[in-house]
């Protein structure tokens, strides 16, 4: 009996066929990242105070600082309020210049924003400030619940339907959800569509790489994991120029969304299907087209009958997520690599949501916290091919985690050094994050292997809906938010040493019965 591994050295490992695959596959993993973190832009924290034109109507030749002087209260540390005014009296000019107004009350007639004359996010066109300003948290927490149930949802989808099938309908929602955001009336509809956006968003980074993964050797398969996640890091790259120079957030939504209209199309009438899944569903002889279709490509020749001695099941494998927990060994596993992504999952988006809350400018931030993850992928890509993939993991848990624990112990007036270890941070992180989509796909049998995937990755969304709602612990001390970040990735850490090495272990194809 063969294995699947021998009919792809027939028609080539990583041949033209693959690399092209590969090249295809990199296109939406790039729009995944622009509609995940545009949130950063699309709804950017702009100075605020309240606004007072009132008193022009005494003082119509007052300047902006004077208006300020007469109508807004001074907070501890010299600046003015930025939720409260002085409440609007019924004097002359001269007797506010005078006296002054005692007495303070909240911003009646809506806020004024420092902001550029055309820049607008959904912070200023909804005025999610002060009372209001929990939305954007809540907002964030709602698209990472939508994730989960993508997670959910596409995961069962790929295990029965196909992983072309799953990244199809990803895309479809990309296109249809991420463009009407940009023509949300209010902030309510916007929540709802985000949570739809969030459906498609993330969650098709994992068929991505489970489908490049499924068409090559183990070798060659946490290459092109890496590639995918080397392009998602680019794409923050290219992310933080594109919203520098489009600061309106409705056009830059569209800007980020359009396009994905055009990769469903190249997507629906050239992407193959993964001819390992296909063949654990028993149908070999479309399994055959797609691997010919592939020999071809190749420049290899193969002969009609070489899936005859092929080892499978006599009658197609559907498993589902009940199945994992039902066998031992992949209890185990499922729930040691959860909290690995639950860990990884809350440090990276705890630090990647808040660029704003370190001090520096938040393009050069995103910029700096993009770049970062390249070097982070690169490195990570050859410690787990020389060293192996579980004390890798552990490593840059443990790394990421520490650095954590120690941004709150730096003082606020230096706030390079806040971003630089913020940085090392996002670099643990990111490389724990990109270990952690390969390990947990070699760690299960193919007909299983996007629903275990999928259920690692659902614990990576519970961790994201938590991180910007973690943020809001900061009201009751600063340190509470970096402690929780800190803490849990060096718990998961430790754990990760309970895990198997799979570094050149052959994909498996059915789980073990015994």
């Amino acid at each position: 009996m063969s294995s699947f591994g021998q009919v792809l050295k027939e028609i080539g490992e990583f041949g033209l066929f693959q690399k092209l695959l590969l090249i295809a596959l990199c296109v939406p993993a790039m729009f995944c990242v622009f509609i995940t973190f545009g949130q950063v832009f699309t709804g950017m924290s702009f100075p605020h105070h309240c606004n007072t034109d009132w008193i022009l109507e005494r003082g119509p030749n007052l300047t902006e600082e004077e208006q300020k002087n007469l109508t807004l209260p001074v907070n501890k540390d010299g600046s003015f309020e930025s939720c409260k005014m002085f409440t609007p009296v019924d004097w002359d000019l001269e007797a506010i210049e005078a006296y002054g107004i005692n007495s303070t009350t909240g911003c009646s007639d809506g806020w004024d924003y420092e902001k550029p004359k055309h820049a607008s996010s959904t912070l200023t066109e909804f005025d999610l400030v002060c009372d209001q300003s929990s939305l954007i948290a809540l907002s964030q927490s709602i698209y990472m619940a939508g994730i989960l149930l993508g997670v959910l949802a596409l995961g069962t989808i790929a295990d029965r339907f196909g992983r072309r099938v799953a990244i199809l309908i990803s895309l479809l929602f990309q296109v249809l959800f991420g463009v009407a955001i940009a023509l949300s009336p209010n902030i309510y509809v916007y929540m709802v569509l985000i949570f739809f956006t969030g459906v498609s968003g993330i969650p098709i980074l994992m068929t991505l790489t489970v489908m490049s993964m499924e068409w090559t050797s183990p070798f060659r398969s946490a290459l092109c994991v890496f590639i995918i996640m080397l392009v998602t890091s680019s794409g923050l790259l290219v992310l933080a120029g594109i919203a520098y120079l489009i600061q309106n957030w409705r056009i830059l939504q569209l800007v980020l969304s359009g396009p994905v209209v055009l990769v469903l199309a190249v997507f629906f009438c050239f992407i193959p299907e993964s001819a390992r899944w296909l063949i654990t569903q028993g149908r070999k002889e479309d399994a055959l087209k797609v691997l010919q279709r592939a020999a071809r490509v190749n420049g290899r020749t193969v002969p009609d009958n070489l899936l005859d001695n092929l080892e499978t099941n006599d009658s197609p494998e559907r498993g589902s997520m009940l199945d994992i927990f039902r066998i031992p060994y992949l209890r185990k596993r499922t729930l040691i690599m959860g909290f690995n992504w639950f860990a990884s999952s809350l440090m990276y988006f705890g630090l990647s949501l808040n660029v704003g809350s370190f001090g520096l400018n938040i393009y050069l931030t995103q910029f700096i916290f993009g770049f970062v993850e390249i070097p982070a992928s690169l490195i990570s890509l050859a410690l787990i091919q020389y060293v192996g993939r579980r004390i890798t993991q552990a490593g840059f848990l443990l790394f990421g985690g520490v650095s954590c624990l120690l941004i709150p112990a730096i003082p606020k007036d230096l706030p390079a050094l806040t971003t630089t270890i913020a940085v090392l941070g996002k670099f643990g992180s990111t490389a724990s994050f990109n270990i952690a989509y390969i390990y947990s796909a070699e760690l299960y049998p193919t007909v299983l292997r996007q629903n275990g995937v999928g259920q690692n990755n659902m614990c990576s969304r519970l961790a994201g809906i938590l991180a910007p709602l973690i943020w809001l612990l900061e009201a009751y001390h600063f340190t509470i938010p970096m402690l929780i970040y800190g803490i849990v990735p060096i718990v998961a850490g430790v754990l990760s040493f309970l895990l198997p090495e799979t570094l050149n272990v052959e994909l498996e194809d059915f789980p073990e019965t015994t």
